[in-house]
């Protein structure tokens, strides 16, 4: 009897054992994953920045997807995915593609500027310089590319970039005649796209962000502010040039003018997560992201600028300072 008693005091005991090591087990499992969608530019900054993140809250997978901006936007306004955070290298891209529908508020919070990238085996690489590196791209045999401007604000501002230098350098026909020169293989959906292809040597020049070309240390050649889209200093003289892109109907057209580089970060309406999707924006905001941003080349604005403040999460609000947006 008591052998009995025994034995069934050893079963139950295994049984609560196993049962609490399951309940364990699926605790660890319950993992909530945060969709982040992003431009290419922000691949390698937001996965810094999510490790850190992670640490913090090891409860979070951020699941993070990289597009060119505007390619990431549609991921929200065409495709209807439930997106937690979209991060643009334009804020303009949120306000245009996803305002007022799909989201209501933007902070921008970073900068970049336009730069040329090239490797030790670019052709003309020892002559190009700030002065002449349109002569050189113009060489024959120099191939040069850019991305997609409907895909991406690194290729609009590329456009941008050339049209500025027609008039900086008094170079009339120079937008025309890069344009006639570049082939549509060197034209990619987003700027880290062609990034193997330079490395490969399939391209001589490419027009991307600094920051990119220091993240994977490649050679650049710094354009002059009155062309590379980083000085506000400039603003004036940037909107002097404009490019057409998609709008976001079919057959939609909208004038992209030319204007300092602002990346812009905002929470959709299609939230899942939208408690979390703000701590991960406020970290991005922090003295942590702000290092992490800035040690990838991307200068950082203080205070970040909101607009629509009064639609923004109450925990934001204090992060920013407010474009005067009605209501403030």
């Amino acid at each position: 009897m008591k052998f009995r008693v025994i034995i069934l005091f050893v079963i139950v005991l295994s049984l609560l054992f196993f049962t609490n090591c399951s309940e364990k087990k699926n605790e660890k499992k319950s993992v909530v994953k945060l969709l982040v969608v992003h431009a290419g530019s922000l691949s390698i900054p937001f996965k810094e920045i999510s490790k850190e993140f992670m640490k913090t809250y090891p409860e979070v997978e951020i699941m993070l997807e990289s597009y060119g901006s505007r390619t990431a936007a549609r991921q929200v306004s065409d495709l209807k995915r439930e997106v937690d955070i979209v991060g643009s290298a334009d804020s303009d891209v949120i306000r245009k593609l996803l305002y007022p529908e799909f989201a209501d508020f933007c902070i921008d919070f970073t900068t970049n500027e336009m730069v040329l990238v090239y490797t030790e085996n670019s052709k003309f690489k020892d002559e190009i310089n700030s002065s002449n590196w349109y002569e050189v791209l113009m060489k024959e045999g120099v191939e040069y590319g850019h991305s997609n401007p409907n895909s991406d604000p690194c290729g609009y501002r590329a456009v941008l970039t050339i049209k500025l230098a027609e008039n900086f350098y008094i170079k009339k026909g120079l937008y025309d005649l890069f344009k006639s020169n570049i082939k549509k293989k060197n034209i990619r959906p987003k700027e880290v796209d062609l990034l193997a292809m330079i490395e490969a040597g399939e391209l001589d020049y490419l027009f991307i962000y600094r920051s990119v070309a220091e993240q994977h240390k490649l050679k650049y050649l710094s354009l002059p502010p009155q062309i590379n889209l980083a000085s506000a200093e400039y603003s004036e003289l940037y909107s002097q040039v404009s490019v057409e892109i998609t709008g976001k109907k079919p057959g939609e057209i909208i004038i992209k003018k030319g204007a300092p580089m602002v990346y812009g970060i905002t929470i959709p309406k299609s939230v899942k997560h939208k408690k979390l999707a703000v701590k991960f924006i406020e970290f991005i905001l922090g003295d942590k992201g702000r290092e992490i941003m800035k040690a990838n080349g991307q200068p950082v604005l203080m205070p970040p600028v909101i607009d629509n403040l009064e639609k923004a999460p109450a925990e934001l609000r204090g992060t920013s300072s407010c474009s005067g947006c009605p209501g403030c």
